[in-house]
């Protein structure tokens, strides 16, 4: 299991990073789809990175709230996190789909927040 967690990590990082790379371009070229699509892969990534790291397989349909409902019951630092603003969170990933500069700058926000998170935590380097 710490093998999986480890690659979930590292594809997360890569997707956080390729959003970030979306964010960096002139905002009349940024496609928002992919900034939010790749957040929202990082998070569920970083969280499903996390359970399997502590023994925990999460199902493959479950929202990123019950992902994030699990990592809190493990770690309550978690909490640290904020949601709030994410209204994807309960939807299936495929489903998943953000319009609009704020709630991609905030898939972004959350996911960066993750990444931020697990490296102080020293979870992930």
């Amino acid at each position: 299991m710490e093998q999986k967690a480890q690659k979930l990590y590292q594809e997360a990082v890569q997707k956080l990073k390729e959003a970030n790379d979306e964010l960096c371009r002139p905002e009349e070229d940024v496609v928002a789809f992919m900034v939010c699509k790749n957040s929202q892969v990082a998070i569920d990534h970083f969280l499903r990175g996390y359970l399997l790291q502590n023994g925990i397989e999460a199902s493959k349909d479950a929202t990123l709230d019950v992902l994030y409902e699990q990592c809190k019951g493990l770690n309550e630092h978690f909490n640290r996190i904020d949601l709030a603003g994410f209204d994807c969170q309960a939807d299936s990933l495929e489903s998943r789909y953000c319009s609009g500069t704020e709630k991609v700058s905030r898939c972004f926000d959350i996911a960066d927040s993750l990444d931020s998170f697990l490296r102080a935590e020293n979870i992930i380097s």
